[in-house]
């Protein structure tokens, strides 16, 4: 979902109104840790900053366990992470964090203590239940409740007000999502017995649904009892579907803060006035047209947020607004404002761009400390004249369209113009005029190569290359560009462009195509990366972490991150000398993979940071950079010795503990240091000693992501095998939708490798490939993988020249070159780790025949085991016994000998079939049976009472004694029973 920048820091500010009357008279605590420069300042610090911190406190105890890597349904919309009231989940954003609303509708009567300070309660049922490990202490303290961080959250209220009623009673801060109707109903039953309630938050958009878009809020009204909550000051009802503003609210004496975000107000009532106590309101994204006379009366408001509505006018009241001092009008119709907003002497900054403003009232130059935003206003212009009528009979000019096929990479341009669709879903729009004659231009989609990709940090590739030419040709207008890119659930999405020496960033804007060029047909149209060009080269889509930039002067500045709006950059005048440009990126990451790879359950991170100028000089006085502490840190109560910050070296891939080396002060919520260069910066709380090996490992873990490689071979053509290979995440569905046509081994284990790196297929053992084909160097294929992009390539393999009879090899993937000379005794006994090698698939090809060029091979007599002298088993036999095993059949493979890996490969090709999976296991032991020499049987028997199954060893037993017995009494009837007789006594 794409956000507007006004949207990022609507809630940001709305903490910062109502710090003093949240958090009165709360305090910081100063010390010292064990002669570090670390100390703990105390500080005033606003509701947004102090209850951020609070929600983060209880944070890792909610998220930890309870979050799935393989679940992606219904993660936090982006625009939550400014709330002024941050919900546990504020700042956990990152692709490996999944929806916790699978688990409440699966788990049923799960048992949670209540185990709050202020109580030792029973034992509380809920029904629905929490999610998994997430136990209720971490929810509800004293006197905070926070019920927004899985979906349906809401309906666990009633049940607690049913269960604990006395220490609800006692909440004063209390979180809901309002996506669930059933349990947003009962919800509502509830709030009025909460009395001592001073902050409330009912909000939509907190998950998304399976499609990617956020779930809305379902608030319409508020029971008129509702005045009951008498103590409230912070109320927050954003992203639901308020048409109007609930009566109710107005008979809240003490409400300081009110956030109505997007919903679908269209009017306040004329009595809005009675709210004397507002000193912050934000309207923003609703239908209001006007504003009430009576909001004059709000004597105490400072901050008035009405951007994203329908406002033409402005009443005059606005005037006696004295203590105002943010007043926030962008994408409004504002054609004029009142002269009495020169009384507005507080007024520090007005945002009004984006209205049709022709004309700032000169009473507002009088006020020296007003900041004026006043972007996209024809400001100067005169009035617009009204639209001359349309001529008769002048038929409206039309750009032409194109619709190309796959085998059409030509096209022609008019002077007229021409709208070009290209197959996928790419679109080209060529103005009327941009060109003086008629050109054949071409394009081409190129394959990801080093020659045409260049990646940096953290980026992800989203498309493949598209080559627009002849490159040397110029556009008098400028053409747009739009490239179809893969979804992406984290970052921005930009445009890339190669003029043949290097890459540059281009302006992008992001939309969807049309209906009639959609990827698929009959399909939703492409998601559309645009960018508008004077020339044609190549273009690419890729996904980067959203980059924050600013422009510094001597005058110096403030950068706040959108992705995060607790880390700040503070310039302060003088730090520079030139102009620079100054870019900020930061990097979520998954605090459960940090925990598995460093081996520390304790670890907690805060956001990478990646900070770089242009030029690259130091500063002239100290920047102060603001980070948040870690999840589940504060400055109250961590211990500050396990506390690090890491400066890391982006060219050396190092990182350094530089704790020691900087004052680092910690506050309630923030870490905040001053440095003189920028680098990349990490701040870690963790156990461990040797800090910077852990860093490394898990930033190396960062640029990383899994495939597997697969060997299939085509049931009605075996010459023919399919080589590929594919992310971890499409392995299933790719092998389901070609067991039909295709048979082979199960994909290899995972592997590790870096976006865009290189390696090779190598063929061993009297394999061969085409050497035709365009990757193939030197008979092996060359490789350059990128994870949003399928990389399926399909093989021909064959016997290598000269060779005779069935071929049985093996495919081998190499980064970097092959090793040369490779043995066939060392690619058959090579273990472990190999700086190399990533791993080895075995293929069999058939045996080579004249007459239909290929038969297929291993074509099985029966399987009959031992010999009648030492004990005999028929194949009807084993297929009677194999019945009977079940799923007991992995521990009888184990002790029959058979290698894990062969159990693996056999689950795998069986997966869905029990009977299949165990005589496919059965049947591989026997067929090692026929050169074991004599006692099979009994060794079956001895696998059986090993694995406890005693009854199929009784059953085996028999058979085999039936079998001596019918074979004692054939040597009779032949008249050799002395031999047979002494047969049976050396047995016996």
């Amino acid at each position: 979902m794409e956000r507007n920048g006004d949207e990022d820091s609507v809630l940001e500010e709305a903490g910062d109104q109502t710090a003093s009357r949240l958090e009165d008279g709360e305090a910081g605590v100063t010390s010292t840790a064990h002669n570090r420069s670390i100390h703990v300042v105390a500080c005033g610090e606003t509701l947004e900053n102090q209850n951020e911190h609070k929600s983060r406190e209880t944070r890792l105890n909610v998220l930890h366990d309870a979050v799935s890597k393989d679940q992606a349904a219904a993660v936090l919309p982006e625009e939550d992470a400014h709330s002024a009231f941050p919900s546990v989940m504020d700042t956990c954003c990152n692709p490996s964090i999944s929806s916790l609303s699978s688990c409440s509708s699966s788990l049923q009567n799960m048992k949670f203590s209540s185990s709050s300070s202020s109580s030792c309660g029973p034992v509380v049922s809920l029904t629905p239940p929490l999610p998994p490990s997430v136990e209720l202490s971490a929810l509800l303290t004293e006197t905070r409740l926070t019920l927004d961080v899985y979906q349906g959250g809401a309906g666990v209220l009633p049940l607690l007000w049913r269960s604990i009623p006395e220490q609800l009673r006692g909440l004063q801060y209390l979180r809901l999502g309002s996506e669930d109707h059933s349990g947003l109903d009962g919800a509502l039953d509830v709030l009025p017995h909460l009395t001592g309630l001073r902050s409330l938050t009912i909000r939509g958009h907190r998950f998304y649904d399976p499609q990617g878009e956020p779930l809305p809020g379902l608030l319409t009204t508020f029971p008129s009892s509702f005045s009951t909550l008498s103590h409230l000051i912070h109320l927050d009802l954003s992203f639901n579907q308020l048409i109007s503003l609930p009566s109710c609210l107005l008979a809240l004496p003490e409400l300081s803060t009110l956030l109505l975000c997007h919903n679908r107000i269209s009017a306040l009532p004329p009595d809005f006035g009675h709210l004397l106590s507002l000193t912050y309101l934000s309207l923003m994204g609703n239908e209001l047209v006007s504003l009430p006379s009576s909001l004059g009366q709000l004597k105490a408001l400072q901050t008035l947020d009405v951007s994203h509505n329908l406002l033409q006018e402005l009443p005059d009241e606005i005037g006696f607004l004295g203590e105002l001092v943010r007043l926030v009008l962008s994408h409004n119709k504002l054609k004029q404002l009142p002269e009495s907003m020169g009384s507005l002497c507080c007024l520090r900054e007005l945002v009004i761009y984006s209205n049709d403003l022709r004309l700032v009232p000169e009473c507002l130059n009088q006020l020296p400390l007003l900041k004026l935003d006043v972007r996209d206003n024809p400001l100067g212009k005169p009035p617009t004249p009204p639209p001359l009528p349309p001529i008769p009979d002048q038929a409206e000019a039309k750009i032409p369209e194109s619709h190309l096929r796959l085998n059409q990479h030509s096209f022609c341009v008019s002077p007229a113009g021409c709208h070009v669709f290209l197959p996928g879903g790419g679109e080209l729009l060529f103005p009327p005029g941009c060109l003086t004659k008629t050109t054949k231009l071409r394009w081409a989609e190129k394959r990801p190569d080093r020659k045409w990709v260049l990646l940096e940090e953290h980026d992800i590739l989203l498309s493949r290359p598209l080559e627009l030419r002849p490159h040397g040709i110029t556009f008098l207008k400028p053409v747009e560009v739009c490239v179809p890119y893969h979804r992406t659930k984290r970052g921005e999405v930009v445009l890339r462009s190669y003029d043949g020496r290097s890459w540059s960033t281009l302006p992008t804007n992001l939309r969807r195509g049309s209906d009639v060029s959609s990827s698929h047909p009959g399909g939703r149209a492409a998601r559309l990366a645009c960018c508008l060009v004077s020339h044609f080269s190549w273009f690419m889509a890729v996904s980067r972490p959203v980059q924050d930039s600013v422009s510094l002067t001597s005058a110096g500045a403030l950068l706040v991150s959108r992705s995060d709006p607790g880390i700040k950059l503070h310039f302060p005048p003088d730090a520079t000398v030139q102009t620079r440009s100054i870019t900020l990126q930061v990097l979520q990451v998954s605090e459960t993979e940090v925990q598995a790879l460093c081996g520390d359950p304790q670890a907690r991170l805060s956001p990478l940071l990646c900070l770089s100028q242009t030029p690259n000089l130091h500063f002239l006085q100290p920047i102060k950079v603001q980070i948040p502490l870690p999840a589940g840190i504060t400055g109250h109560t961590a211990d500050l010795t396990h506390l690090h910050l890491l400066h890391g070296d982006p060219t050396a891939q190092t990182w350094t503990d530089i704790t020691s080396q900087v004052s680092l002060y910690v506050t309630h919520l923030y870490a905040i240091f001053y440095i003189t260069h920028f680098s990349w910066y990490w701040l870690w709380y963790t156990t461990q000693r040797c800090v910077s090996g852990a860093v490394r490992k898990v930033y190396q873990r960062l640029k990383q992501f899994k495939v597997q490689f697969l060997v299939l071979q085509r049931k009605s053509d075996p010459s023919q095998v399919l080589l590929q290979c594919l992310p971890a995440n499409k392995i299933e569905g790719r092998v389901l939708s070609l067991s039909e046509c295709y048979d082979g081994p199960q994909p290899s284990d995972l592997c590790d490798l870096l976006e865009g790196e290189q390696f090779y297929a190598g063929f061993e053992r009297g394999l061969d490939i085409s050497a035709d084909r365009p990757d193939c160097i030197e008979g092996r294929l060359s490789f350059v993988f990128y994870s949003s992009l399928k990389n399926l390539k399909e093989v021909y393999i064959c016997p290598a020249e000269g060779q005779k009879g069935a071929v049985r090899g093996q495919v081998s993937f190499y980064r970097g070159d092959i090793p040369s000379n490779l043995p066939e005794e060392v690619a058959r006994k090579r273990k472990g780790l190999d700086s190399q090698w990533l791993t080895t698939l075995p293929l069999r090809l058939p045996a080579p025949n004249s007459e239909n060029g290929f038969i297929r091979e291993e074509q099985y007599p029966p399987l009959n085991l031992g010999d009648p002298e030492s004990g005999y088993l028929t194949e009807s036999n084993l297929l009677s016994i194999s019945l009977q095993i079940g799923q007991d059949w992995r521990v009888i493979g184990l002790h029959l000998g058979l290698s894990y890996q062969d159990l693996e490969r056999i689950q795998y090709k069986n997966k869905d079939n029990l009977g299949a999976l165990v005589l496919d296991m059965l049947f591989l032991w026997a067929r090692g049976q026929r050169n074991a020499g004599p006692g099979a049987a009994s060794r079956l028997v001895a696998a059986m009472i090993e694995s406890g199954r005693r009854d199929l060893a009784d059953e085996i037993e028999d058979i085999v004694n039936l079998g001596r017995k019918k074979y004692s009494d054939s040597l009779k009837r032949v008249g050799l029973e002395a031999e047979g007789s002494s047969l049976e006594e050396v047995q016996q």
